[in-house]
């Protein structure tokens, strides 16, 4: 199991700030999800929780260890990480490219093995993919490929899962299928971390949500605290009914700008 924590957080791209002061200390067996409009620096965040981007100031701890003096191979076999809007460009098998999922756990050179393939064959199996493992993976449609890329993720089988918008692409069954499949990820202990936009997905399925806005962490906890229509209105500027349908969590948008 893995505990991510930010301390004090503060980052810059070039000479612009996009992250300021963020905590947060995140436990296992928890599905984490960070919202929050365009811009707002989501993305940057998880990169920053991954170590692919530097802090100008704070730090991000795995375990208590600064990520700073953890080599990346290591980073990579306890936090598997999934970008938004990957692009293939070699034509590959499926399970090749799920495959790719190993290599943390490989020495130089080494090839696949048991525990390697049954790794693979339990990603493939829980992204609905099995049958497209032999197909051209830059021949598959845009929700086949969001999946499979989804399977090397999970083919780490790391203590920390980081998704930055999982969704993407997806018809709404799939979208569903993955939201349930981060929450059995998370209950079997698993840290799940995802950058969602779909706020019924968040307050379904989350059991706590960081709202950013322009570079800060402006609410953290759980979604029915987090989600509340004042709180959309002034970070989204829009109108929006919560509540539950079917005994389920639901934000439904009303108008497209909050007056």
């Amino acid at each position: 199991m893995v505990t991510l924590s930010i301390e004090s957080l503060d980052v810059a791209l070039g000479r612009r700030a996009v992250l300021h002061g963020i905590s947060a200390t995140l436990a296992p067996g928890s599905l984490v999800g960070v919202i929050g409009p365009n811009g707002a620096g989501k993305s940057t965040l998880v990169r920053a929780m991954r170590g692919l981007v530097p802090a100008a100031a704070g730090r991000i701890l795995i375990d208590g260890q600064p990520i700073t003096t953890i080599p990346d191979a290591a980073i990579a076999r306890r936090v598997a990480y999934l970008p938004q809007g990957q692009v293939l460009h070699w034509p590959l098998s499926v399970e090749r490219l799920v495959a790719l999922g190993r290599l943390p756990h490989l020495a130089p050179f080494s090839a696949i093995g048991p525990q390697d393939q049954a790794a693979i064959d339990r990603a493939l199996r829980r992204t609905d993919i099995a049958h497209l493992r032999a197909r051209d993976a830059t021949q598959l449609s845009g929700g086949e490929r969001a999946r499979a890329l989804l399977a090397r993720a999970l083919a780490v089988e790391a203590p920390a899962l980081i998704v930055d918008e999982p969704l993407g692409s997806l018809d709404p069954g799939h979208q569903m299928e993955v939201m349930e499949l981060l929450r059995a990820q998370a209950t079997a202990g698993t840290l799940v971390v995802a950058v969602l936009h779909d706020l019924s997905m968040a307050a379904r399925f989350c059991d706590r949500v960081l709202l950013l806005d322009e570079g800060r962490l402006v609410a953290d906890g759980a979604p029915e605290q987090v989600l509340t229509a004042q709180r959309i209105a002034a970070v989204y500027r829009m109108r929006v009914w919560t509540g539950a349908i079917e005994g389920q969590a639901a934000v439904v948008p009303l108008r497209a700008r909050a007056d």
